[in-house]
C-alpha cells in the first residue's frame, strides 16, 4: 500500500484553522474531509500557512466525493482571503 500528496495553496488565511473549521464546524452532504495543515512541513517559519497537504489514498471515485465536499468547504469558509469564485464541478 501506498500513497500520493499533493500540497496546494487555498485562499485561506490558516491552514490549521481551515482544517480544524472542516473536522468541527462543516459538513457536505453529511461528510467532511481530512486534511493536514502544511506549515508542519516546512523549516521557514510562516511558509505553508496558507496551504495544505492531501493524500490521494481513496479510489477515484471517493476522490472525486472529496473534492466537491473541499470545493463546497471553500465556497463557505469565513476565513477565506479572496473573493474569487470557486469554480463548479466539472461533470
Amino acid at each position: 500500500d501506498g500513497a500520493f500528496y499533493a500540497t496546494v495553496r487555498l485562499p485561506i488565511d490558516d491552514g490549521d484553522r481551515f482544517s480544524q473549521w472542516l473536522l468541527e464546524s462543516f459538513e457536505h452532504e453529511g461528510e467532511t474531509v481530512m486534511l493536514a495543515p502544511a506549515a508542519g512541513f516546512y523549516a521557514t517559519p510562516g511558509a505553508g500557512r496558507d496551504e495544505v497537504r492531501i493524500a490521494y489514498v481513496l479510489g477515484c471515485e471517493k476522490l472525486a466525493k472529496a473534492m466537491a465536499c473541499l470545493r463546497s468547504a471553500l465556497a463557505t469558509y469565513p476565513g477565506r482571503t479572496c473573493e474569487q469564485r470557486v469554480p463548479a464541478a466539472a461533470n
